[in-house]
Formats: C-alpha cells, sequence, structure tokens
C-alpha cells in the first residue's frame, strides 16, 4: 500500500469526495485506511460497562485505498517512488523530485 500514516490525502469518490485529511491508521489487509475528518458516521451504544451513558457516538470509519489520492505539500497530487539516499530508502514524489516521508 503506498499511503503510509501521516500522508496528507484528498478524497476522490463518497460522500466526503473533494475534501482533505491526514491518515491517522492503515489496514493493510482490507486495504483501507481511516482519514482524519473523513466518513464520519453516527454509531448508537446501549449504556453498559465501556460507556455508563448510552448514546449516539461519531466514530470515523475506514474508505478504501483507491479512493485517496497522496497530495504534496503544495497540495497537488502525487505520485510516489522510492529513491536510495545515503544508502537508505526514501519516498520522493515523481513531479517535483521532493524526498521525505511527510510533507508539511
Amino acid at each position: 500500500m503506498k499511503v503510509k500514516v501521516g500522508d496528507k490525502v484528498r478524497i476522490l469518490a463518497g460522500k466526503d469526495k473533494g475534501k482533505e485529511g491526514r491518515v491517522t491508521v492503515t489496514l493493510k489487509k482490507k486495504d483501507r485506511v481511516v482519514v482524519e475528518g473523513i466518513n464520519i458516521v453516527k454509531k448508537h451504544n446501549k449504556p453498559g460497562k465501556k460507556t455508563e451513558t448510552g448514546g449516539i457516538m461519531e466514530t470515523e470509519n475506514p474508505i478504501h485505498v483507491s479512493n485517496v489520492k497522496v497530495l504534496e505539500s503544495s497540495k497537488k497530487e502525487t505520485k510516489k517512488e522510492t529513491k536510495k539516499v545515503d544508502k537508505k530508502e526514501a519516498k520522493a514524489a515523481k513531479k517535483t523530485k521532493k524526498v521525505g516521508d511527510k510533507d508539511e
């Protein structure tokens, strides 16, 4: 999977199409990612041991990795490739050749 935790992504499909956010969790076996503030659903919980009061909780659900696109710091869509820098592999943007895992 080319998307890593901390990458800034744009949503390509679904109800949140066009929104941007950072990846918080990657689920590699299911090819899904959880993006901060995206795909929020409401879940109804009964009172129990975990939550003393029941109610409606809002949670972020995972979305398929094919529905997100990695962004650079300049908010342009990009592809990532691996480059060798100082005998170590590092991620680099294909268009701008900027090296670094996380673009701020």
